[in-house]
């Protein structure tokens, strides 16, 4: 009888110890599990793949909604290729050429901002800005230099003083109706670099933002007529 007291405490001791392995091993089976995983994505995300055809010119628009407002978009303008997709999104990310205001050809570099002829674009909800023609006479008057320089016929032109939130820019404006042409103008002398300029316009709860070589300020009223064009293509308004 002794000895069968003892078999059985070393049976129930065994299956003791065998639960207990049996815990300690779960979480490092979890824990090859989340590894295998982990490093499943990485190869799946590094494995070389066939690249994706290139939107064609002609493909029908996206409706794109972005705060609300929606916004028909020719695929092949889109930067990125995430944002290809009609519904609600944050913002999208176009380039059109110049004076064309077409979607670049399936060849062209769309993610190089320094090719000449090109119109970036940018479409997001409105962060709480005031209008531009607001913000020209509340904030960027009060940092701009008293005396006005040379500028296309039409135009304003001056400087931001140094020591502000805007030094080493220009101003560039419409003082007729600037409501309809603010700009902040980079300067650059370097052909790698050339100046740009920064025009935001509303529509709705959104805001437009534009970036165009500066050397198209020479015919800006040309350009300001193309860019309420392209507007009025990206977001059409509702009949009635």
């Amino acid at each position: 009888m002794a000895a069968e007291g003892v078999r059985r405490g070393d049976a129930t001791g065994a299956r003791r110890r065998a639960g207990y392995a049996r815990r300690q091993l779960l979480p490092v089976l979890s824990a090859l599990a989340v590894a295998g995983l982990a490093i499943g994505f990485v190869i799946y995300a590094l494995w070389p793949r066939w690249p994706e055809a290139a939107p064609a010119a002609d493909a029908p628009h996206l409706p794109i909604v972005i705060a609300g407002e929606t916004f028909q978009v020719p695929p092949a303008a889109i930067r990125r290729k995430v944002q290809r997709r009609p519904g609600p999104q944050e913002r999208v990310d176009l380039v059109f050429t110049w004076p064309a205001l077409a979607p670049p050809a399936p060849s062209d570099d769309k993610t190089a901002v320094t090719q000449p002829e090109r119109l970036f674009v940018s479409i997001a909800a409105r962060d709480g800005a005031a209008e531009p023609a607001e913000r020209l006479r509340t904030i960027y008057l009060r940092y701009a230099a008293a005396e006005p320089s040379n500028a296309p016929e039409g135009l304003t032109v001056t400087a931001f003083r140094d020591g502000t939130p805007y030094q080493g820019e220009d101003l560039v404006y419409d003082e007729g109706a600037p409501e309809h042409f603010v700009a902040r103008c980079t300067r650059s002398a370097i052909p790698l670099a050339p100046a740009s300029c920064l025009l935001e316009r509303f529509v709705g709860n959104v805001n437009v933002t534009v970036r165009f070589p500066r050397e198209w300020l020479a015919d800006w009223r040309a350009f300001a007529s193309g860019l309420d064009r392209l507007i009025a293509e990206l977001h059409p308004k509702r009949a009635g």
